[in-house]
């Protein structure tokens, strides 16, 4: 069996791959309902437009159900506290996630063009919703979130929904919603045909330079405005959790420490900027799947970005520094991890085998006249 502090990171890392895993799937169909509005110009643009999603939509999240059980197992008190102190912006995620899937089976119900206008605004906001909120979540991770453990290590919250919406967490929802349609109009680009396609190819190059912007200020924003957590003194990376045993020093510049002492780092934002310039190149040469593959690369640097950032964090206490949850505190026992390795090692291939075989079969554009006929598809 591993030591405790190598399973302890190699579950960080793995929460990591399912976020951006959760990101580059599931994004693009938040991107994709986004752009609905925009893209396709009529009922039968939009109908085209939904269907390069409709078949694996649902498939997508997996990841989301992934990633939440893996933070319910591998980090019980990350768990309690985030989807505790979350509550009400969860239920708005959750709310929106459900009016998606409501939107695509009940949009072509009725023939009627403000029925179908009605549904295509819900799904706009069942992309911009999720998008928008998983933003302002990592944001206020850098911000720090207002909790503290008691003496049985229970979380006890102390902020409010409104709370959240502080303006650097505002600009990582915009981040995120840049990101987000970037990667949609790479997809709809990549999978439809005519006009909506060239729309899509438009708008990726649009909300590349605005992820590229907002990306940029976000990390002076962090540098300059936004104070950072580090550990005052060493910790025990393989004793048991216990989240009350440390020293956390709260200073401006403390999030730059990991780039600072290992400057290598410095390529996982590179490569979220690289990412979306190759997409806006590629977009606008009309080399589609590339634009899609790039757009992947610039997400997964992203959230990457975040996670080497708050290493060893995983979420930082506002209100008491010294309750905030690190990668070497808050984990399950070395048993647990050992048995959760042991069964991803098994089920993870199988997950991604099994998406690249729905991408291969499903592979191909979908195309307007083919569509145009068949008017109760989505």
């Amino acid at each position: 069996m591993p030591s405790y502090e190598i399973l302890r990171v190699i579950w960080w890392a793995l929460l990591g791959v399912l976020l951006i895993g959760f990101a580059v799937t599931d994004g693009y169909d938040l991107g994709t309902l986004m752009l609905l509005p925009f893209v396709g110009r009529g009922d039968a643009e939009r109908r085209q437009t939904l269907e390069t999603v409709e078949p694996t939509w649902e498939g997508h999240q997996v990841w989301f159900i992934l990633g939440g059980g893996a933070s319910f197992a591998a980090w019980p008190l990350l768990y309690a506290t985030s989807f505790s102190g979350f509550y009400v912006a969860m239920l708005l995620v959750l709310a929106a996630l459900i009016l998606r899937a409501v939107g695509f089976n009940f949009r072509s119900k009725l023939p009627h063009p403000r029925w179908r206008s009605l549904w295509d605004w819900v799904l706009f906001g069942g992309g911009l919703v999720p998008a928008l909120i998983f933003g302002v979540a990592f944001g206020n991770l850098l911000l720090g979130v207002p909790f503290h453990l008691d003496a049985d290590l229970r979380p006890i919250y102390a902020g409010s929904f409104f709370g959240l919406l502080r303006p650097f967490a505002l600009l990582a929802g915009l981040v995120s919603i840049a990101m987000l349609t970037m990667h949609g109009g790479a997809w709809i680009a990549y999978k439809a045909d005519g006009a909506v396609a060239q729309r899509a190819s438009r708008a990726v190059a649009g909300a590349g330079v605005a992820l590229i912007v907002l990306f940029a200020l976000a990390g002076v924003w962090i540098a300059k405005g936004v104070p950072g957590y580090a550990l005052a003194a060493a910790m025990v990376h393989d004793g048991p959790s216990n989240p009350l045993g440390k020293t956390v020093s709260v200073r401006a510049g403390a999030w730059l420490a990991n780039y600072e002492n290992f400057p290598r780092l410095a390529a996982v934002p590179g490569i979220a900027f690289v990412g979306a310039l190759l997409a806006i190149a590629f977009a606008r040469a009309r080399r589609d799947l590339l634009a899609f593959l790039a757009s992947g690369v610039s997400v997964a640097g992203v959230i990457a970005t975040a996670g080497v950032t708050l290493f060893p964090f995983l979420l930082p206490s506002s209100s008491n520094p010294g309750s905030s949850l690190t990668v070497w505190d808050s984990s399950s026992s070395r048993l647990t991890l050992f048995i959760m390795l042991i069964a991803t090692v098994i089920f993870l291939p199988i997950i991604l085998i099994y998406t690249g075989w729905v991408f291969r079969v499903l592979r191909g554009r979908i195309r307007l006249a083919e569509l145009e006929p068949h008017d109760g598809t989505y």
